[in-house]
């Protein structure tokens, strides 16, 4: 008995050595043998806690054999779901087959340095075809196509259950608000690969829309709300009309948050209740934004806004930056800042009115500038993707700029008085209109564009008061595309390789080139136009010395400014881009780019004149948007010149 006692305890001993040794992590890799389908390939490697959790979760020996026998079961489900379901998963670990005896021997036996090959394959067998399909239960005629499935099609899961989805939501838009229908029922065939679908509804009768509740109004007037509703009591009930008043409430501002919850029985309007459960935002909020452009230098701001001011939507935006923090185009740190204020539903759903103040000074190459702004306007939601807006706006402005160029263009007589600048005060009163179309659906100008357009057009009649005095009309033209690379090449993925392009075109009428205020003429060169060239460099110069009858404007060289020349703007401008954009893994991505265009006194192209900037930059992802670092040259060069510049920002370039 003792020496059966002893084996007993010495049997216990070394299995506690054998489960000591095989609690340790065991490191492995994960293949995967193909099946033909990329996108099924995909899924199942999606659904394999084998990959899933090769390094998340490390496990023992016999932890990896038991996590190989649930993946079976996993991957199984996933080619039925697919339409094999004849199909077979066949796991080794190490060439063995997870019921081997010697399995967990051979793992706990591997140097601690290698990592245990685990590998997969599959026998998919036949592909299961629908065929019969057949609906259990009374289906209104207005709804009998929306099941489309046909007899014949792969059998796959998703397909299936999906028609099961359409079907449900088809009745309720046509009003049946309390239909059901069941998940579908499949019989094998049991001569044929082939499964034969039977889905049970029941329609219910149609209704309309009961009494309209909401729900969670702290700060925000009800008032406003219901006024902003689109759907009303009485209407006959539809699933699209009640997502759409949601969607409409939430692009109000205030709230963060909606929810709809449908009443399970008729009131006493004999409708279905609908009750809208709402969460406010923040009343107020704080936001920093940074940039940086080897030609403009640093930048970095704060907003500060108020999403409801009286209770009824009001927005109040007020921001304050510090902007042109060193950089090669500029000569002095500036400042800008803003406030609007945003009255929601004026005289008009989807009417807003907007006051804005403004002040900003800087001091570039081609001037310096201090300007007071006001305005107001009027901001029209014709559509889902066409906004209009029409208003008065007026600036009050101190200029200084290279002096003695009449208006004509005339060079400048030589003198000492070439040697200073300027000091020009204007009064400008515009009447700003604005149409735009956007179809990309974003809520942020900093969300990523992925498909759809971006497009502008802004005529401002303008009268400025000052010396000299003009009377002149700037238009201008912005068009911007995107398109996803996959509806081109289905092989790529949805939404990750995208191609760019945008054209922008504009003109001065009714005042010469020297006539307008400088901040009125057109400008090329930085991150809004032709990347690789300096802010403002394209286009037509100031330069010291004598005319030499090229069509350039000359001057002395103004204390502090370069001899390369100094930019005076056009009347006219013509630029255009293309960038292919790719996403890389998760967060990170890439861009490729080429700017070109103009700065003239007439839309008339001039080979000579058209600058060419290329390059290219990374992107981090965030969720307000995607962080951009661009490099970019130019392609032709002047004395003075910059090689590149660099371009860092929140949001793509357009």
């Amino acid at each position: 008995m003792k020496f059966f006692r002893f084996l007993g305890v010495l049997a216990l001993l070394l299995c506690t050595a054998t489960a000591v040794h095989a609690a340790d992590p065991q490191a492995y890799r994960v293949e995967f043998a193909g099946t033909g389908d990329g996108s099924l390939d995909g899924t199942l490697k999606a659904t394999s806690e084998l990959q899933a959790l090769r390094t998340s979760a490390p496990v023992s020996p016999f932890g990896l054999i038991a996590r190989a026998r649930g993946d079976i079961d996993r991957l199984k489900t996933v080619l039925e779901s697919y339409g094999y379901y004849q199909s077979a998963v066949t796991v080794t670990i190490e060439s063995q087959p997870l019921t081997s005896p010697t399995l967990g021997d051979t793992l706990t036996a591997l140097p601690k340095d290698k990592d245990a090959h685990v590998a997969i394959s599959f026998t998919l067998g036949p592909l299961y075809h629908l065929g019969n399909v057949t609906i259990d239960g009374e289906l209104p005629a207005s709804v009998r196509g929306a099941l489309s499935l046909k007899s014949g099609a792969p059998a796959v899961a998703s397909y299936v259950m999906g028609a099961g989805a359409r079907l449900l939501t088809a009745l309720q838009e046509d009003g049946y608000a309390f239909a059901k229908v069941d998940a579908p029922v499949a019989y094998e065939d049991q001569s044929l690969p082939m499964l034969d679908v039977t889905f049970h509804v029941t329609p219910g009768e149609r209704v309309n829309i009961g009494q309209i509740n909401i729900q969670g109004l702290d700060r925000v007037h009800e008032k406003i709300v219901r006024r902003r509703l689109l759907i009303h009591t009485g209407q006959p009930y539809k699933l699209s009309a009640i997502e759409g008043a949601r969607r409409d409430l939430l692009s109000l501002g205030p709230f963060g948050t909606i929810n709809v919850q449908m009443g399970v029985r008729l009131d006493t309007t004999g409708g279905v209740p609908v009750t809208f459960v709402v969460t406010e935002r923040k009343r107020h909020a704080v936001s920093l934004t940074a940039a940086f452009s080897s030609d403009l230098g640093g930048s970095g701001g704060v907003t500060w806004s108020d999403r409801n001011v009286f209770g009824n939507a009001e927005q109040l935006n007020v921001a304050a930056s510090i902007i042109n923090l060193g950089g090669s185009d500029t000569n002095g740190v500036g400042y800008d800042v803003t406030a609007k204020f945003i009255l929601p539903d004026f005289g008009h759903r989807d009417q807003s009115l907007q006051f804005s103040v403004g002040a900003i000074k800087q001091f570039l190459q081609a001037y310096d500038q201090k300007s007071i702004t006001a305005g107001v306007s009027v901001v029209r939601k014709l559509t889902s993707d066409w906004t209009a807006s029409v208003g008065i706006s007026t600036a009050n402005e101190d200029i200084e700029q290279p002096p003695d160029l009449p208006p004509d263009g005339m060079p400048a007589p030589p003198g000492p008085n070439a040697l200073e600048t300027t000091h020009y005060s204007y009064t400008l009163i515009a009447l700003p209109f604005l149409l735009a179309f956007d179809s990309t659906h974003l809520a942020s100008p900093l969300d990523d564009p992925t498909h759809g357009m971006r497009d502008s057009l802004n005529v401002t009649p303008t009268k400025s008061l000052g010396s000299p005095s003009a009377t002149f009309l700037i238009s201008q033209v912005k068009v911007a595309i995107y398109f996803d690379m996959h509806d081109l090449f289905g092989f790529l993925d949805s939404g990750r390789s995208i191609l760019a392009a945008r054209v922008l075109a504009g003109e001065a009428q009714g005042a010469g080139q020297l006539s307008l205020p400088p901040d009125q003429r057109f400008y090329a060169g930085g991150s809004g136009t032709i990347r690789g060239y300096e802010y403002q460099i394209v286009g037509p110069h100031f330069y010291s010395g004598a005319d030499e009858g090229d069509g350039h404007y000359y001057t002395a060289n103004a204390p502090g400014r370069s001899d390369t020349g100094i930019p005076i703007g056009g009347t006219a401008i013509a630029v255009g881009s293309v960038e292919f954009r790719q996403r890389i893994g998760q967060n990170w991505g890439a861009a490729v780019f080429v700017d070109g265009g103009q700065v003239s006194a007439a839309l008339k192209p001039v080979p000579n004149d058209v600058r060419v900037g290329v390059g290219a930059g990374v992107r981090y992802y965030t969720p307000i948007g995607p962080v951009r670092v661009d490099l970019a040259v130019p392609t032709t060069r002047e004395s003075g010149d910059q090689g590149f510049q660099i371009y860092i920002g929140l949001g793509q370039a357009f």
